[in-house]
């Protein structure tokens, strides 16, 4: 039998959409899996084990870091949400666990950024990793600091992160544009598992597409991480064009990397009634 890769890894946000996914492609990387999320999770299947808490207790957060060997970091808001929320349980969530990294000597961090760290470059830029940060939300914002906290700690602290920005990651075809945007589930595994196991990460930055027709960004400046996408969504181009309303190639959304995050208002303003 192969020995594990890892002694322990913790995996935060372990209760939602694509943390429910990893900790199947996890669980083989290491001997014990540390679920965290801040609701309770009780199906736990052999080598693995579940805290609960809230990122924004950094008490808490630093506490669940102790033991481990790598981090990888799915926790906190999904979605554009209020300030209050983004800022508790994006960015202070995120600072306590690196945080947590620096006073437990864990070595690396994965961290489930976005596409919508730069969400404001046009489609037809072809930016690379190189690229400067366009958030195109609160949200976005918390994910553009959490890449410069990530390359602070690296660069002051020694510890490695790689930051995947991930784009589409959804059971079915909600739009179009997730024809070229679509990362799927077992992508995504293969994603973080590349970026635990690569021999160096230093900082890096990746894009989190699978291997669809259309590229809209360059995912070169990470090849070092040695990501190979298998999956693609062409398989599924007939039913979603034929389900859906023709594009309007002036549309907002369909300019732009972020899709329809670009239309959305400030999450704090009163609606209009």
């Amino acid at each position: 039998m192969t020995q594990p890769r890892f002694n322990r890894i913790l995996l935060t946000g372990a209760a939602g959409r694509l943390g429910t996914h990893l900790r199947r492609g996890l669980r083989p990387l290491c001997t014990n899996l540390r679920l965290a999320d801040r609701v309770a999770i009780s199906d736990l299947q052999p080598g693995e084990e579940a805290c609960q808490f809230d990122l924004a207790d950094m008490e808490a957060t630093i506490a669940a870091c102790e033991g481990v060997d790598a981090i990888v970091h799915f926790g906190g808001v999904a979605l554009e949400g209020s300030w209050d929320s983004v800022l508790n349980g994006n960015i202070r969530g995120s600072y306590h666990i690196y945080e947590g990294a620096r006073k437990h000597g864990v070595g690396r961090v994965v961290y489930a950024s976005s596409v919508h760290a730069i969400g404001y470059h046009a489609v037809e830029d072809q930016i690379d990793a190189s690229a400067p940060h366009r958030p195109d939300s609160l949200y976005g914002l918390s994910k553009c600091f959490v890449e410069d906290l990530g390359r602070l700690y690296w660069d002051k602290f020694g510890i490695e992160t790689v930051a995947l920005r991930i784009f589409s990651s959804f059971p079915e075809f909600t739009d179009r544009r997730m024809l070229w945007s679509m990362l799927t589930f077992d992508d995504c595994i293969r994603l973080v598992e590349a970026s635990l196991t690569a021999p160096r990460a230093a900082f890096s930055i990746l894009f989190g597409t699978s291997a669809n027709r259309h590229r809209m960004v360059d995912n070169r400046l990470g090849a070092h991480i040695g990501f190979v996408p298998q999956d693609s969504t062409e398989a599924f181009r007939a039913e979603v064009e034929a389900r859906l309303p023709p594009p309007d190639p002036h549309a907002t959304a369909v300019k732009h990397l972020g899709g329809w995050f670009i239309d959305l208002g400030h999450p704090d303003d009163e609606p209009v009634t």
